[in-house]
């Protein structure tokens, strides 16, 4: 799978840097996404806002993201199983961006619902151990004056449902939220299946919304991608 992954990952890095996918509309992105990727859910709406900090106590805030595409997803470090799962396939997808020339036009953040356990120190440590880069990733916790409850507030913005069980373990529901620069959520990408490919695409139409298009007449997205990428799919 790791294999994989890099060969999309460089296959898809040539295609964007000799300006194929340069100027797709996320409309057209987004009516290949609903026919190829099962996983995605198109939005359309202000994102929910937040401000909170960083291990460090750094203030964050969606505001401060504006001109970038954010991807955001809700976690905490003590989730035995798909979370971290979750946070190494969002560093897959980071790993992608990062060949790119759209790498300082993407944000990533990671926010924990567990805000009392999930200390500085350990904030610190989850990224590295994930394969999380810290260059345009943070992992979010609330703020002093928050209550505990601030994250997991947030998260059911998003439409997360987050339920306490006996040990600290929290049941949820795994989602990869897209933020465009504007402020407003354009999708989500449900569970670990998607392929990232898929959401590397949505992101490259967001950081280059507005240009005009330029592509073959003809040859819908899907296949122009399929031809870029041979047997990879």
């Amino acid at each position: 799978m790791f294999r994989t992954l890099i060969a999309v990952g460089f296959t898809f890095i040539a295609v964007l840097t000799t300006g194929f996918a340069r100027a797709h509309s996320p409309a057209e992105v987004e009516r290949t996404m609903q026919a190829r990727e099962k996983y995605f859910q198109p939005i359309d709406k202000p994102a929910p806002g937040f401000t909170l900090q960083d291990a460090d106590g750094g203030r964050h805030s969606l505001a401060d993201y504006r001109g970038k595409v954010i991807v955001l997803h809700f976690i905490y470090t003590a989730c035995p199983d798909v979370c971290p799962l979750h946070a190494e396939r969002i560093a897959e997808i980071q790993s992608l961006i990062a060949g790119t020339p759209m790498k300082d036009r993407v944000r990533f953040i990671s926010i924990t619902t567990d805000p009392a356990n999930d200390t500085p120190e350990i904030l610190r440590a989850y990224g590295p151990a994930r394969g999380l880069q810290p260059g345009n990733w943070t992992f979010l916790t609330k703020a002093s004056a928050q209550p505990e409850v601030a994250t997991r507030k947030l998260a059911e913005s998003f439409g997360h449902k987050f339920i306490k069980k006996d040990g600290g373990y929290q049941l949820h529901s795994v989602v990869t939220h897209v933020i465009d620069g504007k402020g407003r959520w354009r999708a989500n990408f449900h569970g670990l299946k998607f392929a990232p490919v898929n959401l590397v695409a949505f992101i490259n139409a967001l950081t280059n919304e507005g240009e005009a298009p330029h592509h073959e007449a003809g040859q819908s997205l899907w296949d122009r991608v399929k031809a870029r990428l041979g047997k990879i799919f």
